[in-house]
């Protein structure tokens, strides 16, 4: 998956507009985008969108993004959403591993009130809203065989840290988001799971998306979240391998297996070690999910 659509949850509009956008997952936003006394018909507008969607074998993955843990609107969220089997339940302010366990648990006991596979639901974990949550970022390997990506976000972050702005004169994110863009990094790599980049807030400005996009792709993320479907053409264009980088690491996967004892192989006089044909094997990974 390359593209990450945030639509509120209470807009049935867009909602449609949403699922027509080319993203490869919707995120039914319960959370930031819908006002406390709206929650309610706003997770009845989710599970109906759940219910007319979830049986079609073409479409986008289904998230939700529910309220975090200490809000107390966890339980209703997934109480509406889990019957209708959305793909991922994405968690917000997630503090570790620990909190993973937590969602995962709510998670087997709702799979089995509604009959449903038990680990069916997957978790996307949104891993640096809170200052707490950035040394927490070690604990995610092996919380739960559910956690399938790990993203992050800088908006929650600077009210927490009582900044007066995460981006600098020339839009790029400051130090302190830096440093939270790169442990989540680090995070999911350590998980083995998805690296997702955040969202690029101004959405008018689609040379700042591109160029932050191809930066996150440089250092490893394999997608970026969405605000606007105006985002996700160039979002998935970006996050598309090319035809001449798979055509590389197909050559770098065939060159091994041709002598699998190799530490090293030499093609067209370029050396490639064990290292580069990792990379080869995930980039055409990507190409089949």
């Amino acid at each position: 998956m390359r593209s990450f659509l945030f639509v509120p949850a209470d807009s049935e509009r867009k909602l449609a507009k949403g699922g027509e956008s080319g993203a490869d997952a919707i995120i039914l936003d319960l959370e930031d985008s819908v006002a406390a006394e709206r929650k309610a018909g706003a997770r009845a507008t989710a599970l109906a969108y759940l219910q007319q969607h979830a049986p079609e074998t073409k479409r986008p993955r289904l998230v939700v993004r529910v309220n975090a843990l200490d809000t107390g609107l966890t339980d209703a969220d997934l109480d509406a959403v889990v019957p209708g089997r959305p793909d991922m339940i994405l968690l917000p302010k997630t503090e570790g591993g620990p909190a993973v366990i937590h969602l995962d648990a709510k998670l087997t006991a709702r799979e089995a009130l509604h009959d449903l596979p038990e680990g069916s639901i997957k978790i996307l974990a949104l891993a640096t809203e809170t200052a707490a949550s950035l040394f927490l970022c070690g604990t995610y390997r092996d919380a739960s065989p559910r956690l399938t990506g790990i993203t992050w976000g800088a908006e929650d972050l600077s009210a927490e840290l009582g900044a007066e702005t995460n981006r600098d004169a020339d839009g790029r994110f400051t130090s302190p988001y830096m440093l939270a863009r790169n442990l989540s990094l680090a995070a999911a790599a350590s998980a083995r799971v998805q690296a997702i980049d955040t969202v690029y807030a101004d959405f008018r400005h689609m040379e700042g998306l591109r160029a932050e996009a191809i930066e996150a792709r440089r250092d490893g993320f394999t997608a970026k979240m969405a605000i606007h479907p105006a985002q996700v053409a160039i979002i998935n264009e970006v996050f598309t391998p090319a035809a001449d980088e798979i055509a590389k690491a197909q050559a770098v996967i065939a060159a091994f297996a041709a002598d699998p004892s190799a530490g090293v192989v030499a093609i067209g006089g370029v050396m490639y070690d064990r290292p580069h044909l990792t990379r080869a094997e995930r980039l055409l990974a990507r190409t089949k999910s």
